[in-house]
Parts: structure tokens; sequence; C-alpha cells
């Protein structure tokens, strides 16, 4: 999959990089919070392993929350940022199910 250079890109690029297979049984509402240039809301919802699109906007109870920098989540969607050292380091903040967010870089693999 090419890299993609911002949030905007990544998040209308979602359905091609979308990996069915990965994602079977997923029910789930990811809310994504990026802050800085390039940054916003958006959320990403996924039924019994079916992408049901990306929008821009806020969810009220998402199953999964990410809070990040703009920069380095478009370091991490490239795979030029480790998302476990992301983490680890305070770089990437995750509310909700953390399993869907280990989970997620195989039904959304990185560039």
């Amino acid at each position: 999959m090419a890299k993609v250079a911002n949030t905007e890109e990544y998040f209308s690029t979602l359905a091609d990089r979308f990996e069915v297979d990965a994602a079977k049984g997923v029910t789930a509402t990811m809310q994504y919070s990026l802050s800085g240039d390039g940054g916003g809301d958006w959320v990403v919802t996924i039924d019994d392993g079916a992408f049901k699109g990306a929008e821009t906007g806020t969810s009220e109870k998402p199953t999964l929350h990410i809070m990040m920098d703009a920069a380095k989540f478009i370091e991490m969607a490239n795979g030029d940022l480790d998302g476990r050292k992301a983490f680890l380091t305070r770089k990437l903040k995750v509310k909700g199910n953390i399993a869907l967010a280990q989970k997620m870089q195989k039904f959304f693999p990185q560039g």
C-alpha cells in the first residue's frame, strides 16, 4: 500500500486499505482526535467485519478513541513510527478497547 501525505488522504483511502478477512467479526466505532497541523476529528465505523466509512466529526460513545499529533499519526500510518513505541512514549493515547487498537494494524495495514 502506498504511503499517505496527510490525514485527509489517509481517511479518504481507508476503504482501499481495509482488509476484510482480518476484520471478520469486528464491530466498532473508532474516534480519531488528531491535533496540530492537519489535525481534526474523524469517526471510522466497522460493522461485523464490513467497512462502513470514515467521516469527519465525533462519536458520543466510541469503542476506541485514538488521540495523537496529526504528523505523528501519519508517520505511524506509513509504518515510520511503531504504534507500540508511540503508545509507550505517550505520543499515542488510547481510550477504550486496547485489544482493538492492537488488532487495527491487521485490518488497516501501514503504508
